[in-house]
């Protein structure tokens, strides 16, 4: 078996003097980053007492299953002949908030819009969402359902 190793540097930044003295004396700011690729700004959700203008973790948890779908698709298409020329995702999560004060997400959705080259490769394209869900190494290490409502359009020129 194979072993991959992931490494990142997460930097909270939200001290503003007191450290954690109380609930409301600190932002939840924080930086993610790793060797020689862009900070990426995060925070809570503002439910949670969160920077809106940063990414917080729920999102990014929505993001990679996005990409890595996206990723497993793609390449399945490649592999099968089918031309993708555009793929965009609109992808949604829901997650509950426990009465412990924790929560778990429930379910993701991704809505990719994917134009191919040619109307006859739309079915043969669709037939590879499932395959790219149990391959997606994000999605298998969920305990929630990850669906998947593409649209397809037809590429003017290709």
């Amino acid at each position: 078996m194979k072993e991959h190793h992931y490494k990142v540097n997460i930097t909270w930044t939200g001290n503003r003097g007191n450290g954690t003295a109380s609930y409301t004396a600190y932002d939840r700011n924080h930086t993610i980053s790793t060797n020689n690729k862009p900070v990426i700004p995060g925070s809570s959700d503002p439910s949670f007492r969160g920077d809106a203008t940063r990414y917080n973790p729920e999102e990014l948890l929505v993001a990679s299953l996005s990409s890595c779908h996206m990723l497993w698709f793609l390449h399945l298409c490649s592999a099968a002949g089918i031309i993708v020329v555009e793929y965009f995702d609109d992808a949604a999560g829901t997650m509950e908030e426990t009465a412990d004060g924790g929560g778990h997400f429930t379910e993701v959705t991704l809505f990719p819009v994917i134009t191919v080259a040619s109307e006859e490769m739309i079915a043969r394209a669709d037939a590879q969402h499932e395959k790219a869900n149990e391959l997606c190494f994000i999605a298998r290490s969920c305990n929630f359902p990850v669906h998947h409502k593409p649209i397809y359009k037809i590429a003017e020129h290709v």
